[in-house]
């Protein structure tokens, strides 16, 4: 019985002891993506992006962190405009754009910044945007435009967390998703 309660106690002292080297509270941190901060303006995903935009890349074994050069808009999974430069999506100033992780489904998500709407340049899909949260998610046709294009976008997938495509039972949440996306296609009519 003695050999039994030694063998487990070195056994848990090892353990410990490979653990304490890689203990990390925070988790293991988050990879480093490539990244190319823009130095003239540009057309990206057919957005015309102010110099410092920051372009992110999908993990590379290779390439980590900031880029000399541009890479392939293939690989772009974030599109974040410089700090007080947010472009103009639907009305709405938008600082970043970031591509759906789900490889099945074809769009993004905007990050609306509804501090710096004029209150007379409020439209009704920017009210019922706001009533949710400030991130929208857009499933498109094309996925190398994430321009304000209407006759891409096929529809508006969420709002939040508050209301998904995916809950198709919950009628509310169904018809304010309808709400929204019709008063967006209003204003690609304008």
């Amino acid at each position: 019985m003695n050999l039994f309660k030694f063998s487990f106690f070195l056994l848990s002292l090892f353990t410990l002891a490979g653990c304490i080297g890689s203990f990390n509270p925070n988790g293991s941190p988050p990879p480093d993506y490539p990244f190319f901060e823009t130095t003239k303006p540009r057309i990206i995903k057919k957005i015309s992006v102010p110099i410092g935009t920051k372009l992110i890349y999908d993990e590379h074994f290779l390439k980590k962190g900031k880029q000399d050069k541009i890479m392939s808009e293939e690989t772009l999974h974030t599109i974040e405009f410089p700090e007080g430069k947010p472009i103009n999506w639907a009305g709405v100033p938008v600082s970043t754009i970031v591509k759906f992780y789900n490889s099945e489904m074809c769009g993004y998500t905007v990050y609306a910044k509804f501090e710096q709407l004029d209150s007379n340049k409020e439209t009704k899909f920017s009210k019922l945007w706001q009533t949710c949260s400030d991130d929208l998610g857009v499933t498109v046709k094309n996925a190398d435009d994430w321009s304000f294009n209407t006759k891409n976008i096929s529809d508006i997938e969420s709002c939040s967390v508050i209301y998904q495509r995916y809950f198709k039972e919950d009628t509310n949440q169904q018809l304010f998703l309808d709400s929204l996306y019709g008063e967006l296609i209003k204003i690609g009519e304008n």
